[in-house]
């Protein structure tokens, strides 16, 4: 059982997932929380991680590090989100197996099921299907990942975990124009058309049909911790926020946030739709205790405001 004791390392606590932990365990009291500068530890690297851990000697390791991006950068780059995903992955799991670590978090993303399931996924639906070809790699990487934990706890009894959330959004998220999410990526091309004096029409790619779940990401934090000590059989476990829009009705709920007056225009193109539906079958979640009660509108728009603040 973790305490706030227990020495606990985050890996990738300057991204929004990790810096939302980071935040949140600070709050809660957690005295020995372990972080470290990617550029002072390359993940990648298996002896410079194993050192590491020999020095810090970690109870608890939460992996909020990965190579992420959106669409185009998956299609650009596929060999990087495999690669790098692979090496960090791979090396922090071995590292916590070899130095004792006793609870481990892998967060993972809901890409790693089969396109076309029209109904809410459950997790025993992993490796049913073909997935979808624009993040293809960084699925593979996720699910080689998730493989590796199910693997150790079947023959080591470790007590790992993968949590598998939806679509993210909040504070410190990536706004890079190629590689950001859909939250962000909207949020940023909205305001910029807001402040244009010549036109304010957003030109979006896809059709905007598309149906996603969303999570704030503090309620990730808020499950990281809760399941951190929680005892659970099981190795994979879903968490989301049962809302469900299409991409063009979170363009026009932040739209009405920033500027009612901008329009939007989607250019049509389904190849860059990706898949139809991603929704989260969240039993499993709820089962075990956990639920999201946070008021989407609300962090909708405290997310909006902190990337305002962000630019001034």
């Amino acid at each position: 059982m973790i305490d706030i004791n227990s020495r606990i390392f985050i890996a990738g606590h300057k991204g929004m997932l990790g810096s939302s932990i980071l935040r949140k365990f600070k709050k809660k009291g957690y005295k020995k929380l372990i972080t470290i500068d990617k550029k002072k530890l390359d993940l990648r690297n298996q002896n410079l991680v194993k050192n590491f851990f020999k020095m810090k000697k970690p109870d608890v390791v939460i992996i909020a590090a990965a190579k992420v991006g959106g669409i185009k950068a998956n299609i650009k780059y596929p060999a990087n989100f495999i690669n790098d995903n692979l090496q960090i992955q791979t090396n922090l799991i071995l590292s916590s197996y070899n130095h004792n670590v006793k609870k481990l978090i892998l967060f993972g993303s809901s890409c790693i099921y089969p396109k076309g399931l029209g109904k809410p996924i459950k997790e025993n639906q992993i490796m049913t299907g073909v997935l979808d070809k624009t993040n293809e790699s960084y699925a593979i990487a996720k699910i080689a990942g998730i493989k590796m934990i199910e693997a150790f706890n079947k023959q080591f009894n470790t007590k790992y975990l993968c949590l598998m959330p939806c679509n993210l959004f909040g504070p410190n998220d990536n706004y890079d124009s190629e590689n950001s999410h859909f939250i962000p990526a909207l949020i940023k091309k909205i305001l910029k058309a807001s402040r244009s004096k010549k036109n304010k029409i957003v030109k979006l790619w896809g059709t905007g049909r598309p149906l996603r779940e969303v999570l704030y990401v503090d309620d990730v934090a808020e499950a990281c911790e809760y399941f951190l000590k929680k005892k659970t059989k099981s190795s994979l476990i879903n968490i989301g926020s049962s809302i469900e829009m299409s991409i063009k009705e979170y363009a026009q709920k932040i739209k009405n946030f920033i500027d009612p007056k901008v329009i939007v225009k989607f250019d049509n193109n389904k190849k860059l739709d990706g898949v139809k539906r991603k929704k989260l079958d969240l039993s499993l979640a709820n089962l075990n205790g956990w639920k999201s009660e946070t008021n989407f509108s609300k962090v909708l728009y405290l997310t909006i405001k902190d990337y305002k603040n962000s630019k001034k």
